[in-house]
């Protein structure tokens, strides 16, 4: 079995965290490779050195059968790891080395039992929707895959107006700084600081969020996700920047994006003994109380 590792450099890694996992990865005998910017890291760090055969770039390429990509880090670093998979069909384990995360749900404590449950094929694989997104991007992606959400935001001062429509059905012009389209997965993220609702990722639905609506009557819709999606940027309004998870990209007044679900999903490997409902009631502290 072959795990790709992947990391990002900016995050504060410690030598001993960095042994601990090159520890756990020896002992249950992996073959292993490591994207360019954290293989870096290793070795400035923890002294671990990384041949020029074990490491990638920018893109996963093929891998064997039951290759895993392990995210150590955060959520954002998981969002990142899987554009990095490029529409490859490898499932995703994240590793969290802060906080609880809501995709990052293992946690670096006890790092043999989760490889353990790696190499005895004890994960629970989930299955989870990707967005695609076609339109007037100023740079086109590398990728029109989201994981979380698309977004349409202002830049700048002025009001934004996003004209919004679903199966070729106008929902709404939304005015204000923007809005989300999010999947179930991406219903803790962005959208859930909108005011959208938590959504369990099996729901075969996506959000709609307006952010910070001018019409103070606007709210959150959920629709079907075998809807096709449209926005259109009104014209003489403020500069946009429309985004695909956690990156951002110039859109012109007048600019229009369709999105849909992807043909392929990603696939999140969890461990068994964590659940989503755990998570949430973890992460929002739900139960807690907190009066003191």
């Amino acid at each position: 079995m072959k795990i790709l590792l992947f990391s990002r450099s900016r995050l504060r890694h410690t030598a001993e965290e960095l042994g601990a996992l090159r520890g756990a990865l020896d002992r249950f005998g992996f073959d292993y490779a490591v994207n360019e910017e954290f293989a870096a890291v290793l070795e400035h760090v923890a002294g671990w050195s990384v041949p020029p055969e074990r490491r990638y770039g920018a893109a996963v390429g093929s891998q064997p059968a039951g290759t895993i990509l392990v995210c150590y880090g955060g959520d954002g670093t998981l969002l990142e790891g899987v554009h990095r998979l490029g529409g490859e069909p490898l499932p995703v384990l994240g590793i969290n080395a802060g906080h609880l995360g809501f995709l990052t749900v293992a946690p670096n404590r006890g790092l043999d039992e989760i490889f353990g449950q790696i190499a005895a094929r004890r994960l629970r694989i989930e299955e989870r929707t990707l967005l695609y997104v076609a339109g007037g991007f100023a740079e086109q992606p590398a990728s029109a895959l989201a994981l979380n959400e698309f977004s349409i935001q202002r830049h700048g001062a002025g009001m934004l107006s996003v004209e919004t429509y679903v199966d070729d059905q106008m929902v709404a012009t939304y005015h204000g700084d923007g809005v989300i389209l999010s999947t179930p997965t991406g219903s803790t993220a962005y959208s859930l600081s909108a005011g959208g609702p938590v959504v369990a990722p099996s729901c075969a639905c996506f959000v709609l969020s307006p952010l910070a609506p001018h019409n103070l009557t606007m709210r959150p819709v959920v629709i079907p996700d075998t809807s096709r999606v449209r926005f259109r940027i009104g014209r003489d309004r403020a500069a946009a920047f429309a985004t695909l998870d956690d990156r951002s990209y110039a859109a012109a007044s007048g600019a229009a994006f369709e999105i849909r679900k992807a043909p392929q999903p990603i696939f999140l490997a969890v461990p068994h003994n964590i659940s989503f409902y755990d998570t949430l009631r973890n992460k929002m502290m739900w139960g807690i109380d907190l009066r003191g």
